[in-house]
């Protein structure tokens, strides 16, 4: 069906039904982890990498609700389709449906008030069935049970009502979530059709968010009533109540919904392409399976159930976003707001200042027939707004957090071999990027660093910078080593020089009397009064963190920090006073997201997450599996607090996941995985040359030797090459701390 209402889409990739497993790896995960404390994990239904997260959403607009859901509330407003993973920041929830019977409010409601001030309702949290793939709830105030499902772009409802005269599901595109409002909304219904289309255009965290969507429901349609709502100067058609009149006890209503960020007809075309049908039972089933494929690219021994459940949901954690982007016939909208037709599959959702670090890498090893097209998207996403991504919300760059971490994502791909897109253009991006005069960096490229006194957060943004810098040297490095020609070769060769040197202008901040990393001023001297521990959120020299933390920001150049302290020896000892510093923040507005402290190392954040790894990195590899083990036995749990922090898309189940497998990146871009200490016996991992098996043999807390199919492995690190390769990589372990290579 065409609408009269042209406007742009949205895209999604369908799901494909995955092959039966005799093994149930869903049946591992446990979705609430991370529901609880500061978590901010999505609760509900998706495929892996979908554009639809369909599932409950809650009255509050607050911190611990940014995916929409805590476990401490149990109030539902309805049931939206798009939702966030883990951040720090609320957005999307949109296009929320409500099945209701009787009169109702439209509005969100406040609980305080009582359920006839919105459309709300209490859920039953004592009969919530989630898994991946499926949610159901039973909402206490209407007696209707909800079930919601999903392909890749196509979120399937259920709804089983009481006896009634008066069923209906409203549809809402007033509530978003958190800081985001709808400034432009309508909806498409031709009297007589059992369909209604719409578009809700919102500004919040994503300044300019459009989605478009096109629903069907199974039961004829009696009637809709578009309720339209006064907003500033002018109404907004904000609600559509579709009514369906008289339901018999137990009678179900299905309701398919397709989006889109392109136009009305791009998602009635998913919706078709992907859900032509009405099986609930069967898309949940598909749901399932194509969790299951992916979930079992690794397998674990079985030996602590407990240990496996929390690997299998950090790892269905890391697969929730990056989210698809285009419609199936591959148009998507870009990041300059205008309809493109591709030749790859779009993403978005680049929470990158979080992912660089674990996901993507730990990405680019799971799934390589993605790498290529994320990669792609970051450099169309340059090709349409002059450059690289840093934190990509449904074609909205929102600029969150410091540095150019898009830059080090891209360059990650390049080295690690990707090419199936443009390499040399890509590179180009990436120095283009680096090298614009926004966020500070006219100030960085004058004075050689970040002036404290003319920038706020001036450490951080400075040290993520050069972090980026890194990451250019690097793949510079890597091109150069694979020109077709001495003139490429030197001209790489160049630029790696150029950027290297960039990338240690950290080194303005390591003071050498405190051995700390703090705030230097534009003439020079040192920020004063020096508070090592304080935190003042988001209005000091450091972002989400304080000195200690921020002092081993450095991960592109350990050789820096090792002439710092003045051996590797001496750093060591650094590190073991960072982790037996007092675990405490001071401040009165200290940052909410410093947490899972171990001494003044922070679990719960990003900037910390190598920080363990440089124990490995110095011939300390004992004391990185001692920490090691101490982060997976103190910061993840299986409960609903079992996360040390925000999710961060990925981030924190990432750092775990990788961990697990005995090994973690440190360096930017690099092809580099150190040693740490695995978390199970028997590991299989599906790599793009077959299995890479990992096995422990002995006893005991440390690795004594390493063997790479049956050979002696030297190195205190494994090369990507190695692990994509597949083989067999064998731990050997004793009780003696020893240093092996």
């Amino acid at each position: 069906m065409k609408f009269k209402y042209l406007l742009p889409i949205l895209a999604v990739v369908a799901c494909t039904t995955a092959p039966k497993s005799e093994e149930s790896y869903t049946s591992y995960v446990n979705t609430r982890i991370g529901s609880g404390g500061h978590g901010h994990v999505f609760v509900g239904a998706n495929v892996p990498f979908g554009m639809v997260q369909v599932g409950p959403t809650s009255i509050p607009q607050e911190w611990d609700w940014c995916s929409g859901y805590h476990n401490s509330d149990s109030t539902v407003i309805g049931f939206s389709h798009t939702h966030l993973e883990g951040t720090g920041i609320g957005d999307l929830f949109d296009v929320t449906l409500m099945p209701v019977v009787g009169e109702v409010t439209y509005a969100r409601g406040k609980e305080e008030k009582g359920v006839q001030s919105g459309l709300w309702s209490y859920a039953d949290r004592t009969q919530e069935v989630t898994k991946p793939g499926y949610y159901s709830v039973p909402l206490t105030r209407f007696g209707i049970k909800a079930e919601v499902t999903a392909t890749n772009r196509v979120g399937m409802h259920r709804y089983t009502f009481p006896a009634a005269e008066d069923a209906a599901i409203v549809i809402d595109l007033e509530n978003g979530g958190c800081w985001d409002m709808a400034y432009e909304t309508g909806f498409n219904y031709y009297e007589g059709t059992n369909s209604i289309s719409g578009w809700r255009h919102s500004t919040g965290w994503a300044k300019n968010q459009k989605v478009f969507f096109s629903a069907e429901f199974s039961k004829d349609v009696k009637n809709v009533e578009i309720i339209n709502i006064q907003k500033g100067p002018r109404e907004l058609p904000l609600y559509a109540r579709v009514n369906f009149g008289k339901v018999e006890a137990g009678e179900q209503i299905l309701v398919k919904v397709g989006l889109s960020a392109v136009d009305v007809n791009g998602s009635q075309d998913n919706l078709d392409t992907e859900l032509p049908g009405w099986d609930f039972d069967a898309t949940a089933q598909a749901a399932d399976a194509a969790w299951n494929k992916e979930l079992g690219k690794v397998k674990v021994s079985p030996e602590d159930p407990e240990a496996r459940t929390i690997f299998y949901t950090a790892l269905y954690h890391t697969m929730i976003h990056p989210g698809t982007f285009c419609d199936t016939d591959k148009k998507y909208r870009g990041a300059d707001g205008e309809v493109h037709l591709a030749d790859f599959t779009n993403y978005t959702i680049f929470s990158l200042w979080d992912t660089y670090r674990a996901q993507m890498p730990l990405l680019n090893i799971l799934h390589p027939d993605k790498a290529d097209d994320m990669a792609g998207t970051m450099l169309h996403i340059y090709n349409e707004y002059g450059q690289l991504p840093v934190w990509h919300l449904w074609g909205c760059e929102n600029y969150c957090m410091a540095g150019n971490p898009g830059v080090i994502s891209l360059g990650d791909a390049i080295v690690k071999g990707y090419k199936g897109f443009d390499v040399k253009a890509a590179f180009e991006a990436m120095k283009t990027s680096v090298m614009l005069d926004d966020r500070g960096q006219d100030l960085r490229k004058k004075y050689g660093f970040i002036p404290s006194d003319l920038y706020n957060e001036s450490v951080a943004n400075d040290m993520e910078y050069a972090i980026a810098d890194g990451a250019v040297a690097n793949t510079a490095a890597y091109l150069a080593a694979n020109a077709a020609t001495e003139e490429e070769r030197n001209a790489y060769k160049a630029d790696e020089a150029t950027f290297r040197e960039r990338s240690h202008s950290y080194r303005n901040y390591m003071d050498k009397e405190t051995l700390l990393a703090r705030g230097r001023l534009s003439d020079g001297s040192w920020r004063t009064p020096f508070h090592p521990l304080l935190s003042n959120h988001r209005e000091q020299d450091y972002m989400e963190g304080n000195a200690w933390q921020y002092t081993w920001l450095a991960p592109q150049d350990f050789d820096g920090l090792v002439e710092f302290y003045g051996s590797k020896e001496k750093l060591v000892e650094r590190l073991d006073t960072l982790f037996a510093q007092p675990s405490i923040i001071e401040g009165e507005n200290a940052s909410p997201d410093i947490s899972g402290l171990i001494g003044q190392y922070v679990h719960g954040n990003e900037p910390s997450h190598h920080i363990i790894y440089f124990y490995s990195m110095a011939g300390a590899p004992a004391k990185a599996a001692d920490r090691v083990r101490e982060v997976y036995e103190t910061m993840y749990f299986n409960n609903d607090n079992g996360l040390a922090g925000n999710e961060d898309e990925g981030q924190m189940s990432a750092w775990y996941v990788l961990s697990a497998m005995g090994f973690y990146q440190v360096e930017p871009a690099s092809t580099q995985f150190w040693f740490g200490m695995p978390r199970f016996r028997e590991m299989e991992v599906a790599v793009a040359g077959g299995t890479l098996s990992i096995k422990c043999t002995g006893k005991g807390k440390y690795i004594q030797s390493v063997a790479l199919n049956g050979a002696a492995y030297d190195k205190g690190y494994i090369d990507f090459a190695d692990i994509t390769a597949g083989g067999t990589l064998e731990f050997t372990l004793g009780d003696t701390p020893v240093c092996w290579y």
